[in-house]
């Protein structure tokens, strides 16, 4: 983490505070911070995450934009190409869908078809996941599409603290960032036990944020929780799943949280792989040609000699994200308990 000073003074924040406090100092750091998007503006976001941030800036630092997602992404492209810092929101993920050409043919590709003469420094925040009964146009988790795509960074955070510091990150780097916020986890940490009453992020130590300028570096995983017996690739909600899956289970597995999907910490990745000899990968997204298997992939070219058993993958099924069905879907601690198990036999 860098700051501005050595001791800043923190404050309990749920995610969306955390992520309006990112806003909020890069808004005032640098002229050059826009936000806009779908009722960002005098409305505060459908989730409330630019609350008041037009009254204190302007509407001409934070507005609203029309129902247009690839006008909100090719506006926002030109912003970047002329030295502006955009920070747009896509109301839910499931619909950035009409902005693909934009992101992946004009902003991911801007600054190699110029040379380097132009950049597009945007940040596109997207609430992403499911767990909150919003049905197959309301939960989608499309994180592998963007992976894919080369010159854009792929962000995905799991808790308050790394949420505001990635974001400030994000708005700072010349790159395209698609920052996606599971919105399960905006009020609260969520192990996938639907039935518990919702545990607030003023409970939890990562609900504990600098209320100043930090950063939290792009490209590093973090160790969310350390273990011997296996490593769990997650990120998102899938952490906290894990780390439920683990307590229930009795297994001693760290859980590594990748925090940026790409580009990937993958000496992190391979060390941890290294030291447990299992590993066991989880994403919430839809199973075929999710992200996870391209960390199947890279732990197997990488760990190979070092793996004692194979590498097991718990995801969302292929199929659209069912309403009715939610927590058949909803890759559960049952369902990850199960493959740590397996994961342990010889």
């Amino acid at each position: 983490m860098s700051t501005d000073d050595k001791v800043l003074k923190t404050a309990p924040m749920s995610m969306i505070q955390a992520l309006r406090s990112a806003m909020d100092v890069m808004l005032e750091r640098d002229p050059n911070v826009v936000v806009f998007g779908q009722d960002v503006g005098y409305f505060g976001g459908v989730f409330r995450c630019t609350e008041g941030l037009q009254k204190k800036y302007g509407t001409s630092r934070v507005f609203d934009a029309p129902i247009s997602e690839g006008g909100i992404i090719g506006a926002a492209v030109g912003m970047g190409a002329y030295g502006l810092r955009p920070v747009v929101e896509i109301q839910f993920a499931d619909y950035v869908y009409p902005a693909s050409d934009q992101i992946m043919s004009e902003a991911a590709r801007l600054r190699y078809r110029s040379a380097g003469e132009f950049i597009a420094p945007l940040t596109i925040r997207m609430p992403c996941g499911g767990g909150i009964y919003g049905g197959q146009t309301h939960s989608q988790s499309p994180e592998a599409l963007f992976t894919h795509v080369c010159g854009l960074r792929t962000v995905m955070p799991s808790n308050p603290y790394d949420a505001k510091g990635l974001l400030i990150s994000s708005i700072e780097n010349d790159d395209p960032v698609i920052f996606l916020e599971p919105k399960r986890l905006y009020n609260g940490p969520f192990d996938g036990h639907h039935e518990n009453p919702v545990v607030p992020w003023s409970k939890h130590a990562l609900g504990e944020v600098p209320e100043g300028y930090y950063t939290v570096p792009l490209e590093k995983a973090s160790v969310f929780r350390p273990g011997s017996q296996v490593t769990v690739l997650a990120y998102g909600t899938m952490v906290f799943v894990a780390e439920a899956a683990a307590r229930e289970t009795g297994i001693d597995a760290e859980i590594l949280d990748l925090r940026s999907l790409w580009p990937l910490d993958l000496d992190a990745i391979v060390a941890s792989v290294k030291k447990t000899r299992r590993c066991v990968v989880v994403h919430e997204a839809t199973r075929t040609c999710g992200f996870g298997a391209e960390l199947v992939a890279l732990v197997q070219e990488h760990c190979f000699y070092h793996l004692e058993s194979p590498i097991e993958r718990v995801a969302g099924w292929d199929t659209p994200y069912p309403h009715a069905q939610e927590w058949d879907y909803f890759p559960g601690p049952a369902r990850v308990g199960a493959a740590l198990k397996r994961a342990l036999e010889e």
